[in-house]
């Protein structure tokens, strides 16, 4: 059936809700009901053209957003029956963008003599320098790597987002008249201080991807590995009949086991210590997890590794969920007596991220407890005109919420410059 048809017909499903509950539970607040009304008109570009005012990632965040704890997650729809499919919509009319060649509409024909300069082209840099581009700034993205995409292209597996896609949606975005300088690595081929002498602002979003610590015994030993680390410089070792323990519940944890278990992996066992219920990771990515034989141990946590130079075995213990005074979550206790061993070859940490230490305290910027770099509402940094956001300013750890902190810094830098 042809692709128009279909997005019709899920659009059709749509009722128009005037109170637009999605919209609310988008992250960048696309007008959701708007675009899909003009779906159903058949009007796709002018539906393109609506939610790049909100948004320039759509065939992005359309695939890989948790779309069921945002915007249909919110749908009216969701009470009883099957939600809309606003995240399949937004991923057609972005697809259909890059097939028929549409531009993203820039805001002024005009152009400003003001020059910014963005550190790192992940979701967050790449929007900020989208929406500053719209409005005529002259900006230049400055990436470590000879890629763009940041976490995008190296931190989620190809299994669930195409690179030549991505690579495609982001030319779209430097059509706007935006430079790159690639291979450009922060404290190391030029520092803050030079940008700060060349350029009117500057905005650091370079991301958060040095795998936190549980700080338990045997966290040192040979085969113990950061989930971040992995996927990033996609550098494994051999797997094949192999025990591998992957600590989280995030979509990292889900990303990391299943790319694991693709490379041959004998067992791959997700350990979370909340419940499943609890799991920060998208439901469709948990479940296609298990289709591909992927063991969860939910309600369990992980003490101890052991071994001798290597990873041989892990220590676990099971967990209640209590809630605790003042808190909302139920949290986990271990129980006492409740621990086992399990054999082990491999442990992977994906339990949160952390920026680099050895950049972000060389930046003379100040930083919260965490060690991210501290901003106020305007994303304003302690600094003159040095902006930041994304992971590195500690924004949630969500495609959409980086690309919201990207488009909110570039507001405002706009109003800083005016």
């Amino acid at each position: 059936m042809d692709e128009k048809i279909i997005a019709k017909v899920k659009a059709n499903y749509c009722e128009s809700c005037v109170i637009k509950p999605c919209q609310a539970g988008c992250p960048l607040h696309n007008d959701t009901t708007g675009f899909i009304k003009l779906i159903k008109q058949e009007k796709f570009k002018e539906a393109y053209e609506l939610l790049c005012k909100t948004t320039v990632l759509q065939s992005i965040c359309g695939r890989i957003c948790p779309h069921e704890k945002q915007c249909q997650g919110a749908c009216v729809k969701a009470v009883s029956m099957l939600p809309v499919k606003i995240g399949e919509m937004e991923a057609f009319l972005g697809d259909m963008a890059i097939k028929e060649g549409w531009e993203i509409p820039k805001s002024t024909n005009k152009n400003k003599d003001k020059k910014i300069a963005i550190v790192g082209g992940g979701p967050s840099g790449l929007t900020c320098a989208a929406f500053l581009a719209k409005q005529g700034y002259k900006v230049t993205i400055y990436e470590e790597y000879n890629y763009l995409g940041g976490i995008l292209y190296h931190g989620i597996p190809d299994f669930r987002l195409d690179k030549k896609l991505l690579k495609k949606a982001i030319d779209k975005i430097l059509k706007l008249g935006i430079q790159t300088k690639l291979n450009c690595k922060l404290g190391k081929d030029f520092t803050l201080e030079d940008l700060e002498s060349t350029y009117d602002a500057v905005y650091l979003s370079f991301g958060a991807n040095i795998s936190s610590k549980m700080n338990i015994p045997g966290e040192n030993l040979q085969g113990v590995y950061g989930g971040n680390e992995l996927l990033e410089k996609n550098s494994h070792p051999d797997y094949k009949g192999k025990k591998v323990a992957v600590i989280g519940g995030g979509n990292v944890a889900m990303d990391t086991a299943r790319t694991i278990k693709r490379l041959g992996a004998k067992n791959v066992y997700v350990i979370y210590r909340r419940s499943e219920a609890q799991m920060p990771a998208e439901k469709i990515e948990i479940a296609d997890a298990k289709k591909e034989g992927i063991e969860f141990l939910f309600q369990n946590n992980i003490v101890k590794i052991l071994g001798n130079k290597r990873v041989e075995k892990i220590e676990c213990i099971k967990t209640k969920l209590k809630k605790k005074e003042g808190e909302d979550r139920l949290s986990p206790v271990d129980i006492k007596g409740s621990n086992y061993i399990l054999d082990m070859d491999y442990v992977v940490m994906a339990v949160g991220s952390k920026a680099e230490e050895k950049i972000v305290g060389k930046l003379g910027l100040e930083l919260d407890k965490k060690g991210k770099i501290k901003i106020d509402s305007k994303n304003k940094t302690s600094k003159e005109k040095i902006f930041a956001g994304g992971d590195l300013a500690g924004a949630r750890g969500t495609v959409a919420w980086a690309a919201r902190s990207g488009r909110d810094a570039a507001n405002s830098i706009i109003e800083y410059l005016n």
